[in-house]
């Protein structure tokens, strides 16, 4: 029997809510009040999500977010931009201190990422760890899924996998994006370019460097199909039981609060 962490499947909820949900399990984790947890969520509307450090002015076109009725919302992680439409999200909250932890941020990607590589096998797919060959280029991309970084995962040499990580109160906070389907037509709508020529380059470019679950499957997963792959792989990767965990009411309460306070502000999301 491995240790026992809890399973949150939120299902699909407001940018706003997901973003303080993870926060709040953060707070809870340091607080001693639960274990650590695996949280699955979606999104509804479909999101776009920028990373903490990420400038809004000159790189996100804020009236084709509108007009494609996406919301938008700012992680408490950093990274770059990613469209949350037809994925799996997940969340993984654990101690700095915990023994399965390594100090270092990318071996804790590493080891946090066992599980992801296992869901991907769970679905007989083939991935691996990225590990870039010397130190990453920079491109300067806003969009997260452009290149692969440590231990991110890959499948037929395109990154599957997009995750951020963070560290507040003596907590790893990692939450990254599995995507089912990618529209990716849709998704360079959402950014600036200097010309429609340069933005179709890009497009296209993505199109080789970015793996949805449904196009390297042998055939179509459903939803459930990859939550039930994933929650496996992590259960596995990480040694552990997951016992499913339902908010209380209580709970609840404060994630609205910080939903509405926080992750709903324009000072929040426009600050940079």
């Amino acid at each position: 029997m491995g240790e026992v962490w809890y399973f949150i499947d939120s299902g699909n909820a407001s940018p706003e809510w997901n973003m303080a949900l993870d926060e709040k399990l953060v707070s809870w984790h340091s607080e001693g009040k639960i274990p650590p947890v695996i949280r699955f969520y979606g999104w509804n509307p479909a999101t776009l999500s920028v990373g903490y450090f990420q400038k809004l002015k000159g790189k996100i076109d804020l009236e084709a977010v509108e007009k494609h009725g996406y919301g938008l919302v700012r992680r408490p992680t950093g990274g770059r931009a990613v469209l949350h439409d037809k994925e799996l999200t997940y969340s993984v909250i654990v101690s700095e201190k915990h023994e399965a932890m390594p100090k270092t941020v990318t071996e804790a990607y590493r080891v946090i990422s066992e599980g992801l590589l296992n869901g991907f096998r769970n679905l007989d797919i083939q991935a691996d760890f990225s590990i870039p060959e010397g130190k990453l280029q920079q491109t300067g991309s806003a969009v997260c899924f452009e290149e692969p970084s440590w231990y991110e995962l890959i499948v037929e040499g395109r990154k599957a996998a997009g995750s951020a990580q963070s560290r507040q109160k003596g907590v790893i906070l990692q939450h990254g994006s599995i995507p089912i389907e990618v529209d990716d037509v849709a998704l360079f709508d959402m950014f600036i370019y200097p010309n429609e020529r340069v933005k179709e380059r890009a497009r296209k470019a993505f199109g080789g460097k970015a793996a949805a679950i449904n196009e390297v499957a042998a055939t179509p997963k459903s939803l459930e199909e990859v939550k039930s792959a994933f929650k496996q792989g992590f259960a596995a990767g990480l040694d552990i039981e997951l016992e499913h965990y339902t908010l209380t009411e209580e709970q609840i309460e404060e994630v609205n609060e910080l939903a509405i306070n926080r992750y709903k502000s324009d000072e929040w999301t426009y600050y940079r």
